[in-house]
Protein backbone atom coordinates (compact mmCIF):
# COMPACT_ATOMS: atom_id res chain seq x y z
CA UNK A 1 0.00 0.00 0.00
CA UNK A 2 1.37 3.21 -0.64
CA UNK A 3 2.10 6.18 1.70
CA UNK A 4 -0.57 9.15 1.83
CA UNK A 5 0.39 12.57 0.16
CA UNK A 6 0.45 15.82 2.37
CA UNK A 7 -2.79 16.79 0.52
CA UNK A 8 -4.54 13.40 1.46
CA UNK A 9 -2.98 13.93 5.19
CA UNK A 10 -4.56 17.17 5.32
CA UNK A 11 -7.75 16.60 3.59
CA UNK A 12 -8.65 13.78 6.22
CA UNK A 13 -7.84 15.40 9.43
CA UNK A 14 -9.81 18.43 8.22
CA UNK A 15 -12.28 16.54 7.38
CA UNK A 16 -12.42 14.91 11.07
CA UNK A 17 -12.57 17.88 12.98
CA UNK A 18 -14.67 20.06 11.03
CA UNK A 19 -17.51 17.23 10.88
CA UNK A 20 -17.02 16.08 14.42
CA UNK A 21 -17.33 19.87 15.67
CA UNK A 22 -20.00 20.08 13.63
CA UNK A 23 -22.10 16.62 14.39
CA UNK A 24 -21.54 17.64 18.20
CA UNK A 25 -22.79 20.86 17.27
CA UNK A 26 -25.95 19.65 15.66
CA UNK A 27 -26.58 17.01 17.73
CA UNK A 28 -26.04 18.57 20.89
CA UNK A 29 -25.62 15.04 22.93
CA UNK A 30 -23.37 15.26 26.29
CA UNK A 31 -23.20 11.54 26.93
CA UNK A 32 -20.30 9.51 26.53
CA UNK A 33 -21.77 7.43 23.62
CA UNK A 34 -23.12 9.65 21.86
CA UNK A 35 -19.57 11.12 21.72
CA UNK A 36 -17.78 7.92 20.73
CA UNK A 37 -20.09 7.18 18.20
CA UNK A 38 -19.90 10.77 16.77
CA UNK A 39 -15.74 10.22 17.03
CA UNK A 40 -15.82 7.29 15.37
CA UNK A 41 -17.89 8.38 12.23
CA UNK A 42 -16.03 11.47 11.98
CA UNK A 43 -12.43 9.16 11.82
CA UNK A 44 -14.58 6.83 8.90
CA UNK A 45 -15.82 10.05 7.26
CA UNK A 46 -11.76 11.54 7.05
CA UNK A 47 -10.77 8.27 6.10
CA UNK A 48 -12.96 7.97 3.02
CA UNK A 49 -12.16 11.85 2.17
CA UNK A 50 -8.55 10.64 2.35
CA UNK A 51 -8.62 7.96 0.64
CA UNK A 52 -11.00 9.10 -2.65
CA UNK A 53 -8.42 12.60 -2.85
CA UNK A 54 -6.80 11.81 -6.12
CA UNK A 55 -2.59 10.97 -5.87
CA UNK A 56 -0.60 12.99 -7.63
CA UNK A 57 -0.11 11.48 -11.52
CA UNK A 58 3.88 10.61 -12.34
CA UNK A 59 5.27 11.08 -15.55
CA UNK A 60 6.12 8.26 -17.56
CA UNK A 61 4.03 5.57 -15.89
CA UNK A 62 1.61 4.82 -18.57
CA UNK A 63 3.82 5.09 -21.15
CA UNK A 64 5.87 2.23 -18.48
CA UNK A 65 2.42 0.33 -18.53
CA UNK A 66 1.43 0.26 -21.94
CA UNK A 67 4.66 -0.37 -23.58
CA UNK A 68 4.28 2.70 -25.36
CA UNK A 69 7.56 4.55 -26.76
CA UNK A 70 8.70 7.14 -24.16
CA UNK A 71 9.67 9.93 -27.40
CA UNK A 72 10.08 9.06 -30.93
CA UNK A 73 13.61 10.51 -32.33
CA UNK A 74 13.61 10.98 -36.21
CA UNK A 75 17.03 10.42 -38.27
CA UNK A 76 16.90 13.99 -38.66
CA UNK A 77 16.50 14.75 -35.07
CA UNK A 78 19.79 12.19 -34.17
CA UNK A 79 21.80 13.65 -36.65
CA UNK A 80 21.54 17.41 -35.28
CA UNK A 81 22.17 15.90 -31.13
CA UNK A 82 25.34 14.45 -32.92
CA UNK A 83 26.09 17.64 -34.41
CA UNK A 84 25.57 19.61 -31.25
CA UNK A 85 22.38 21.67 -32.75
CA UNK A 86 19.50 23.26 -30.73
CA UNK A 87 16.07 23.01 -31.60
CA UNK A 88 15.27 27.11 -32.03
CA UNK A 89 12.46 28.56 -29.03
CA UNK A 90 9.17 29.42 -30.98
CA UNK A 91 8.77 32.70 -31.77
CA UNK A 92 6.43 33.69 -29.47
CA UNK A 93 8.18 32.78 -26.53
CA UNK A 94 10.84 35.17 -27.93
CA UNK A 95 9.11 38.64 -30.07
CA UNK A 96 7.71 41.15 -27.93
CA UNK A 97 4.20 42.04 -28.73
CA UNK A 98 3.95 45.52 -29.05
CA UNK A 99 1.06 46.80 -26.25
CA UNK A 100 -1.43 49.50 -27.80
CA UNK A 101 -3.12 52.05 -25.23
Amino acid sequence: MPRPTAAQLAYGSATVVVSTIAMLLLSQTSTGLGVAVISAAALALGLLVAVTVPAPRRRGRHAARTGAPAAAVTPAAQEGAAQGSRVPESRSATVDHPVHH
